[in-house]
């Protein structure tokens, strides 16, 4: 069967079964991350990133949980 032909098939599949299929191939990938291709700009903003990390949050949770409950519908 071609890529696009087993595309075609899983479209038609019900929602709720393409997202376990979507969840099994997923686990697939996560079980292999040495297999997984990342893009030579993907290493570099990562490299970009700890090279100059961003400052810690500004806010805890605790104080963002705070004003989300005060917040008037």
């Amino acid at each position: 069967m071609t890529p696009k032909g087993l595309r075609d098939e899983i479209l038609q599949l019900p929602a709720t079964e393409r997202l376990k299929l979507l969840e099994e191939i997923w686990d697939s990938l996560a079980a292999t991350p040495e297999e997984v291709p990342i893009p030579d700009w993907h290493r570099a903003e990562l490299d970009r990133r700890l090279d100059n990390p961003a400052p810690g949050p500004r806010e805890t949770w605790d104080g963002v949980r705070a004003k989300l409950r005060d917040k008037k519908p």
